[in-house]
């Protein structure tokens, strides 16, 4: 069974960046960061597939965030840049274990069927 443990989330000030992390255990297709603020929905953040060169982001961090696999770690990075306060949320790692090789689906941010607990990113002044 796949295990997932974020850490890396803490305070920062606008502007700043911070380096969220994602422990796998297990084999997974595709591993995706998804956030929700206070008072707010879900919301996909960035998801990468088998390899590094297959990763989709949403609009709203495009540019910001990069998200990376590290095989030697056996963990996901998401790197964030520029952060907004409008960034601020819990960060939850989501893995796709059961639904195949199938990169389209994992890149709308659909079929992620294991989940970490999160970590908590806040950006203010």
């Amino acid at each position: 069974q796949v295990q997932l443990v974020e850490s890396g989330g803490r305070w920062v000030q606008p502007g700043g960046s911070l380096r969220l992390s994602c422990a796998v255990s297990g084999f997974t297709y595709a591993i995706a960061w998804f956030r929700r603020a206070p008072g707010k929905i879900q919301e996909a953040v960035a998801a990468v597939g088998s390899s590094n060169s297959e990763t989709n982001y949403a609009q709203s961090v495009k540019g910001r965030f990069t998200i990376s696999r590290d095989t030697a770690e056996n963990a996901v990075h998401l790197q964030m840049n520029r952060l907004k306060p409008e960034d601020t949320g819990v960060y939850y790692c989501a893995a796709g274990t059961l639904g195949g090789p199938w990169w389209g689906r994992y890149r709308s941010f659909d079929g992620y069927d294991t989940w970490g607990r999160g970590t908590q990113v806040t950006v203010s002044s």
